[in-house]
This record gives C-alpha cells, sequence and structure tokens, in this order.
C-alpha cells in the first residue's frame, strides 16, 4: 500500500506540474465565507444587554392559548449568569397567569435580511413547554401573521422530548390552514447539552442546519409574497411557552418547575462577498 501510495503522489505531481488533467484529478468545492457582523457571548452578568435585547412583555396568550406571563426586565425569567443567558420559567401567578416566563428579541436593535444566524442553546425538559428560537419580521412589510412570514429556527415541545422541529410559515405556507412547511428530527440530549441550532438564508432559499449539519431547505418558488415574504428584515426571537395549542396538547405537568433554556452565544454573520 505505501509503494502504490508514493507511485499514485509521483504522477498527481506530475500532472500538476505538466498541466495534466487525468481522471484521478481532484477539484476543491469552493466554500463560503461568512463575516460575523452582530452577536452577543454573554459575557456580563444580570440584565441582558440593553444595546442588543428588549423584550415582549404581556399575558394575552399569544394567539396560541398559553398560559405564562412574559415578563420584563426582570432576573427571575431573564438574566445572564455565569457566560450564559438564561430564560427561565416559573409556576408563579403573575398578573393573572398562572406561570411566569420570558420572550427576549433582537427588535430595532438587531434586524436582519439574510446572512447566517445561529444560536448555541440547552432546551428545557417537561410536558407543557414550548421553548423556541425564531423570527418575525420587523416592519410586517406585506401585512400581519402569516402574510409577512414566520421563520422558526428551533421548536420542540416537552411531550414530544428531543424532537426538534424547523419551519417557516407564509400566506401560503402556515399551520392554520395545514400547509406550513415544516421537517422534525430527533436529538437525544437536546435538554442534557448544548447544540447549535442555524439557519442560513440567502435570496432564493433558507437552510435549516442542526451542529453544522443541513436539515432541511424551504426554497423561494415564486416571485409571489404569499409564497416568499423573506425579502425584508427579520430580528429574532427566544422564550419559552407554557402550554397553549401545541404546547399543551397533553397537559402541563406542574412538578417540572422551574425549567431553564441555556443560551451559550448567538452570532449573526453575513457572506464575506455581500
Amino acid at each position: 500500500m505505501k509503494r502504490f501510495f508514493s507511485i499514485s503522489l509521483v504522477i498527481v505531481v506530475f500532472g500538476f506540474l505538466f498541466g495534466c488533467k487525468g481522471e484521478g484529478s481532484v477539484k476543491e468545492t469552493k466554500k463560503e465565507k461568512w463575516v460575523l457582523i452582530w452577536n452577543d457571548e454573554f459575557d456580563y452578568e444580570g440584565l441582558l444587554d440593553e444595546n442588543k435585547w428588549d423584550y415582549d412583555a404581556g399575558g394575552s396568550g399569544w394567539g396560541n392559548a398559553e398560559q405564562q406571563f412574559y415578563t420584563a426586565y426582570d432576573t427571575e425569567t431573564a438574566r445572564v449568569s455565569n457566560g450564559v443567558l438564561i430564560i427561565e420559567t416559573r409556576k408563579k401567578w403573575h398578573l393573572g397567569m398562572p406561570y411566569k416566563s420570558a420572550r427576549v428579541v433582537t427588535r430595532g436593535k438587531g434586524d436582519f435580511l439574510y446572512g447566517k444566524i445561529e444560536v448555541s442553546a440547552k432546551l428545557p425538559k417537561g410536558r407543557g413547554l414550548w421553548p423556541a428560537i425564531w423570527m418575525l419580521p420587523t416592519e410586517q412589510k406585506y401585512g400581519g401573521w402569516p402574510s409577512s412570514g414566520e421563520i422558526d429556527i428551533m421548536e420542540m415541545v416537552g411531550h414530544e422530548q428531543d424532537f426538534i422541529h424547523f419551519s417557516v410559515h407564509t400566506d401560503a405556507f402556515n399551520h392554520k390552514i395545514n400547509t406550513h412547511k415544516t421537517y422534525r428530527t430527533y436529538l437525544q440530549g437536546a435538554s442534557e447539552n448544548f447544540h447549535i441550532y442555524a439557519i442560513e438564508w440567502y435570496p432564493d432559499r433558507i437552510d435549516f442546519l442542526l451542529d453544522g449539519v443541513k436539515q432541511f431547505t424551504f426554497k423561494k418558488l415564486a416571485d409571489d409574497p404569499k409564497k416568499w415574504p423573506f425579502d425584508q428584515k427579520f430580528y429574532l426571537i427566544m422564550n419559552i411557552a407554557v402550554g397553549g395549542t401545541w404546547g399543551g396538547a397533553k397537559g402541563i405537568d406542574n412538578s417540572i418547575f422551574p425549567q431553564r433554556m441555556e443560551i451559550d452565544y448567538v452570532r449573526v454573520y453575513k457572506l464575506a462577498n455581500e
């Protein structure tokens, strides 16, 4: 084997030097280069960096009959500690709702059109929980939900532990009319270990990745905002919902609380040639 390798190497080098393009030549695949443009490494303590994050607060059910109240500037539900962002949900009455949690957003402070968005996170565990890392349009160019789109980088419901869902919603493709585009995969230990949830968003497609491996692609099918509203800026959202039409489909186990989602970092990139 060693002798064969040496002879082959001589042939390849000879061919390279003299412009030979035989069957054994290897063509390198061009790799895209991403440049970091926005990030939070959570290398501080206490409340979130106000230059990068805001909060969605309230207890209206959020269109899904959810049972939590999202609080703002509340270290019980959102705080940075020991290098991670902790989003915590508790069984605690707050302004008429039986649970409290947090929904943190980059709206107005981190709004993006195309690029790579990646989040390293460890998910909560328990029946009735609904953690999500997702995106909504900043200006709703094509109207209210779902007309201006939604990108779900990661969703998991506690009654389907370790099944990770990747989805998009548009006017033509959404769960209300059972046409939404989605894919799920099993990830053992999603609540025990950090994993990287990401999208690579281009003018003609959105690739969904888990730990660097592509899981699902949503392609632009037409120049029609009902099918592709993803030509406008979106912002990032991270939250833990409790109950709701999907998260609470098999009830809520009240023995699990408190539960937390930990985020090690959030990073946003653009292609180097853009």
